[in-house]
């Protein structure tokens, strides 16, 4: 337990100065390169390379603070686990994955903590060693490796330049067949990685996991490695046909996963459902060329969104490890301290003003407002935002408004004081890091000019999905069965429009089944009986046709000679 202290306070006085970095080279717009020569043999040379920039630099701090307040969180959250030092190294690993590929401008090593980020991940899901767990597991491993392989492709597509070092070529490749190849490639990885259409279903299934680790992924580790990847290669997305379709089907996920969220009743799966839709909105307005409020609102939802799973994780325990939210209820009474973490890191995600989430989420969308964009596509952008709201007031409804409905041996407190020291400091980063980090990105403040209903049009979602989140769920808690008149429908929104069904039979199942009669009938088969076993009974039966021939040679050869005079008469006999 000391040595996880000792961690904590390493990775935490790590993360302020790596910060400290950050604004330095964000002041003096510094740009390092660094070259480490590994190996160097005849002419030969493995090189290690590194990028460092105040965005590197930025990302880099934020994950070092989450994973230092989610390793000292852990501390007693994973207090009965007997294997606690190892889920320890292997969350330790996982941000060492992370940061290798924040720092890479190689596609080679990001390889690294791109495959890291993955194997970990799937340890990480099945640890808690369950049949569910194993399926989300392999649905998750599955799922990201159809993104692996297009980064394998990608590296191979990139040998046409002579380097893997993709950051001196962006500019070139603009204009270049290859650049759509490997931006096709990387939209690919990435749309698996931050679970986009059609790879949707692995992200509520990795709730399988501890939720110390739920807190980690959803908020600045696996998930975002892909918008991190797209920040990267923007350029080659801006201003193509990619890009309209990266807008198309993250403005469809994001609609998606807020439908669902209001249909769910597991607490974490609600969370999950609700980064979904936040990494939709990050995609989307990536997919327009704003780079700048893209990682903005991904370093502001990290915050929030780890405060958010952390909260969860201290309900589910007081709860007796029961995550349906119908069984919870009046938890502002008997937990005040975690009730008002929870609600403000909601009030965040909602964009409550003055919050972490109102900075980023208000600029986002009163900048869409001033761009050129279809009405689908605006129409989702909020829309989405109302039913953010909607599906937040219903989860605090149905968790802190309502009465206590679980059973009343349950001991509820707020005596978990490691864990809460633990949400502390997020918490304080939740309040006021939006306010701090738009000074300190935005040099040059934004001017934007709208008219009046299309200023207060944001804040006017909100409050109505608030209402609305509100009023159905206090109908909905009393008469839960009238949702059954339309179950199809319910059903439909709640699954995600069936996509873990999709998902489980076009990635697990069906290629599975494919590969059973691919080895039994061709290659165990056809292939077989035509190929090696069929070569091998032929040339058996020939040897012992010659075997017969060399052990009864002078009879064969006699009888073959009778046989010839025989049928050289008869021939003779024919002809005259």
């Amino acid at each position: 337990m000391c040595s996880i202290s000792y961690l904590f306070l390493f990775l935490i006085n790590f993360s302020l100065y790596v910060f400290m970095c950050s604004l330095i080279f964000l002041i003096n717009e510094y740009f390092f390169f660094l070259k480490w020569s590994i190996l160097s043999l005849n002419s030969s040379m493995i090189v290690m390379t590194f990028l460092f920039d105040w965005m590197s630099l930025l990302f880099m701090s934020f994950v070092l603070l989450i994973s230092s307040f989610v390793i000292y969180y852990s501390k007693e959250y994973m207090l009965k686990d007997l294997y606690i030092n190892r889920f320890i190294y292997l969350v330790f690993m996982f941000v060492i994955s992370m940061m290798f590929l924040i720092i890479s401008p190689n596609l080679v090593s990001i390889l690294l903590g791109w495959d890291g980020l993955g194997l970990i991940s799937y340890c990480l899901v099945i640890y808690f060693q369950n049949v569910k767990s194993f399926n989300a597991g392999m649905l998750t491993a599955l799922s990201n490796r159809i993104g692996d392989v297009a980064f394998l492709l990608s590296i191979s597509w990139m040998l046409n330049y002579g380097s893997w070092n993709y950051i001196f070529y962006l500019e070139f490749m603009k204009n270049h067949f290859e650049m759509m190849v490997i931006s096709g490639f990387m939209l690919l990885a990435a749309m698996t990685k931050s679970a986009q259409i059609p790879f949707s279903a692995w992200l509520p299934a990795a709730m399988a996991a501890p939720t110390p680790v739920s807190a980690l992924v959803h908020s600045s580790t696996l998930v975002t490695a892909g918008v991190y990847l797209l920040i990267r290669f923007n350029i080659l997305l801006f201003d193509c046909w990619l890009g309209q379709l990266l807008l198309l089907l993250s403005g469809l996920t994001m609609f998606m996963a807020g439908l669902g969220a209001n249909f769910e009743f597991d607490l974490k799966k609600i969370i999950a459902l609700s980064t979904l839709s936040q990494l939709g909105l990050m995609m989307s307005i990536l997919s327009m060329g704003f780079t700048k409020l893209a990682f903005f609102h991904l370093l502001m939802h990290a915050l929030f969104k780890a405060l958010l799973f952390m909260c969860a994780g201290a309900i589910i325990h007081n709860m007796n490890n029961s995550q349906d939210i119908r069984l919870m209820g009046g938890l502002s009474i008997y937990m005040p301290f975690t009730s008002s973490y929870f609600n403000v890191a909601n009030l965040a995600l909602c964009g409550m003003p003055f919050l972490a989430g109102f900075y980023s989420k208000d600029l986002i969308l009163e900048v869409i407002s001033m761009t050129y964009i279809n009405m689908f596509s605006y129409f989702l952008f909020f829309f989405s935002t109302g039913l953010t709201v909607c599906y937040s007031f219903r989860l605090v409804y149905y968790s802190m408004i309502s009465e206590l409905n679980s059973g009343s041996l349950n001991m509820l407190n707020d005596e978990g004081w490691i864990m809460l020291r633990g949400m502390m400091g997020l918490l304080v980063m939740s309040i006021v890091g939006g306010s701090m980090l738009s000074w300190l990105m935005f040099a040059t403040p934004y001017m934007i000019c709208l008219p009046f209903y299309k200023k207060f049009m944001t804040m006017m979602i909100c409050l109505l999905g608030g209402l609305m989140g509100y009023f159905i769920s206090k109908i909905s808690l009393f008469n839960n069965n009238k949702s059954l008149n339309n179950y199809l429908l319910i059903h439909c929104f709640g699954m995600m429009w069936f996509m873990p069904y999709i998902s489980t039979y076009g990635i697990i199942i069906y290629p599975l089944k494919l590969g059973y009669m691919v080895y039994t009938q061709i290659d165990q088969g056809w292939s077989e009986f035509l190929g090696g076993c069929n070569l091998y009974k032929n040339l058996v039966k020939y040897s012992q046709l010659f075997q017969l021939f060399h052990n009864n040679n002078f009879k064969i050869y006699l009888m073959l000679f009778i046989l010839w005079i025989i049928m050289l008469s008869m021939m003779l006999l024919i002809y005259f």
